[in-house]
């Protein structure tokens, strides 16, 4: 990559980058609250199943197409894939977490970068027609910078790693260094996602883990939340 490309990308892996994703935690709150997350190595298990069966078969699937599809200007595969992932993500809060972030991002990026094709799929987004969703505006985002595909879907997988880790620390006893052992533990678990997901249409998005499902779908109805998801 160019050095732009590499520096944009610093840039949307930092959690300084102001699209909220701190106020979700993907069900890590219900799995707290039931005690069936109770240390870090419960905590890493947990991170792991949703890198394996969530993030890399239906997130990294639609940021793919998505950044295939950017790179030739092909807004309709854009908004096919954003709505086929929102379509296969079964936790109304999911959704909700996703299209959120998703459209901050997409506003933020509206209003740094002059570009014809993120302007015309914002619009889209404005409309209703399709939904936003954080993966596949960053999938977008990523095309137009010049980062690679592969690179992209790493960044998608620490970002998210990084976001329910600090979760995590408000949710748990979880020290810094144990989080940093946590994000190192996980590094080889989101390679294999990104190549999971490199042979996937989006047809073939099948994120599975019932448990999380269920999960959230108890957190929707919990009297006292933390966190939005």
């Amino acid at each position: 990559m160019s050095d732009d490309a590499a520096l944009e990308a610093f840039r949307l892996a930092d959690s300084f980058l102001p699209v909220g994703t701190y106020t979700v935690s993907y069900g890590l709150e219900q799995f707290v609250a039931d005690d069936r997350v109770t240390d870090a190595d419960e905590l890493e298990a947990l991170l792991e199943t949703y890198l394996r069966r969530q993030v890399g078969p239906a997130e990294l699937v639609a940021l793919r197409a998505a950044h295939a599809a950017a790179r030739t200007g092909e807004l309709d595969a854009i908004c096919d894939a954003d709505r086929r992932l929102a379509a296969v993500t079964l936790a109304a809060e999911f959704r909700e977490s996703a299209t959120q972030s998703g459209k901050r991002l997409l506003s933020l990026q509206s209003d740094l970068r002059d570009d014809d094709l993120l302007a015309r799929y914002a619009e889209r987004v404005d409309e209703g027609a399709t939904p936003g969703n954080y993966a596949v505006v960053l999938g977008v985002t990523a095309a137009l910078a010049g980062v690679e595909e592969r690179r992209a879907c790493l960044l998608c997988c620490h970002g998210f790693a990084t976001g329910l880790l600090g979760a995590a620390q408000r949710l748990l006893s979880l020290g810094h260094t144990d989080a940093q052992r946590i994000l190192d533990g996980l590094g080889p678990v989101m390679s294999e996602a990104a190549d999971d997901s490199a042979d996937r249409s989006i047809d073939e998005m099948t994120p599975f883990a019932p448990l999380v499902d269920v999960l959230a779908a108890d957190h929707e109805r919990a009297q006292r939340r933390l966190f939005a998801s």
